[in-house]
């Protein structure tokens, strides 16, 4: 009989969950049920808590249902399990028996588990990735993660270094900024101009998220004269900066203000963060991926580091086969 629990998340564990979350190896503030739940008219949540024999929580779940799928999750561009610095592999894998066998019973033909990537984790939380192999689980994306350690990146190329000074004599100037739906507004022409969309967060959305936290989710904008021409919103976790919503109007783009925006980003703000995250330069999924905005970044000294996904057919699913693993 298993040592573990699971439990189908509510309200009353709110409190529980996040202080599970902010203590964890992997867990970052988009784990948080505020934001979790800021999008909860668009998703069916369908987050677990997996608890040991004494009620503690052992790890949880951010997910959601889609029929008759469970993906974690959903809204998020990762998800899989959050644990904390007492797990290792043997607990991992009864725990994921636990959960498999609750997902199974619940009906769930198959769990899409899109872990957190390891430049998140604050010590080392792999023991989900062992266990996905173990249980057989397909491969069911992998995306081009770009990144970089900005106190050992490698040189800009010299190209971005010539847009740094070309930004530089130009006037433009790199700082916090306050006027989201100004920016937002830049944004959005950006990409009705250059793709045909519109950005995935409204700015009411994004209003309400930085509002929630505002030490994580920042602002960053190129300004000249006092115009905005640049900017870029940051997503900030302990390991990691992440950009979001990169995007340069016209006068930004003919002076280059990006190359000195993510210059002062990486040489002076974020100098000392572990990792920078530029995002995946996907078109439409991970199997199109748009080279100029790949080679970019890459220009930034950012490198790939591959962003899995993995498909559990809970239909082969055998109880005791992760734990019969070890030996």
């Amino acid at each position: 009989m298993s040592a573990f629990t699971v439990e189908r998340y509510g309200p009353a564990r709110k409190a529980q969950w996040d202080q599970f979350v902010a203590a964890s190896k992997n867990g970052t503030f988009l784990f948080f049920r505020d934001y979790l739940e800021y999008h909860r008219d668009r998703f069916v949540d369908a987050s677990l808590l997996v608890l040991d024999e004494r009620g503690q929580v052992a790890a949880l779940l951010p997910a959601s249902r889609h029929g008759d799928v469970v993906k974690s999750h959903g809204g998020l561009t990762y998800g899989g399990l959050v644990t904390g610095d007492a797990m290792t592999l043997p607990t991992m894998l009864e725990v994921l028996e636990a959960l498999l066998g609750h997902l199974k019973a619940d009906g769930v033909a198959s769990l899409d588990y899109r872990p957190v990537p390891a430049p998140y984790h604050r010590q080392p939380a792999g023991e989900d990735l062992v266990a996905m192999f173990l249980l057989g689980a397909a491969l069911g994306r992998r995306s081009a993660l770009t990144v970089l350690q900005p106190a050992s990146r490698l040189p800009f190329q010299e190209r971005r270094r010539r847009g740094v000074k070309k930004a530089t004599a130009a006037g433009i100037t790199v700082g916090p900024h306050a006027d989201l739906a100004g920016y937002w507004a830049l944004l959005g022409e950006v990409l009705r101009q250059t793709h045909g969309a519109a950005p995935v967060h409204s700015l009411a959305e994004m209003q309400q998220l930085q509002g929630r936290f505002p030490d994580h989710i920042k602002l960053v904008g190129a300004q000249r004269d006092g115009r905005l021409v640049a900017g870029v919103l940051i997503y900030e976790s302990a390991t990691v900066a992440r950009a979001q919503y990169i995007a340069a109007g016209d006068e930004g783009k003919e002076l280059q203000a990006l190359d000195l925006l993510f210059h002062v980003l990486l040489t002076e703000t974020y100098a000392a963060k572990p990792w920078f995250d530029f995002g995946t330069s996907e078109r439409h999924g991970p199997t199109a991926i748009q080279k100029g905005l790949l080679e970019q970044k890459e220009g930034f000294g950012a490198r790939v580091v591959p962003q899995d996904g993995y498909l559990v057919d809970l239909a082969r699913f055998v109880p005791g086969a992760l734990r019969g693993a070890l030996t």
